[in-house]
């Protein structure tokens, strides 16, 4: 990962607790690594190869958790999008949307419960 990118990712990252029990944890940016190489290769975090300085695949599926938890895919989402759309590279003419992305309306009247059409067993004439 570049430091450009980096230095957009980095302050949008929860601090670690400073009395946290254990070991002193895995950098933040080896972390996001191992989290985007195991999403772009398409491995199980058990696979994840630690002579790449990654660290183990628990512990990045873990941070993984724990930044998702804190809202900071939501965040860097938002700040790529501005960025992106303050450089003119973003195409507004044309977007999906679907049903994960907008809220359901609350009190939507339930669907109405139609006749079954299939077939029925015939009556035992035993």
């Amino acid at each position: 990962m570049d430091d450009d990118l980096w230095a957009l990712i980095g302050p949008l990252l929860p601090p670690w607790p400073q009395k946290a029990p254990g070991p002193k944890p895995m950098d933040d940016r080896l972390c996001l690594q191992g989290i985007l190489y195991v999403l772009y290769n398409d491995v199980s975090w058990q696979l994840l190869p630690l002579e790449l300085g990654f660290g183990f695949g628990q512990t990045c599926w873990r941070r993984l958790g724990r930044w998702h938890e804190a809202g900071v895919f939501d965040r860097l989402h938002r700040l790529l999008l501005a960025e992106l759309h303050a450089a003119g590279e973003l195409d507004w003419s044309r977007a999906c949307v679907d049903a994960s992305h907008i809220r359901a309306k609350k009190g939507a009247k339930a669907p109405v419960r139609h006749r079954s059409t299939a077939g029925r067993q015939a009556v035992s004439t035993i």
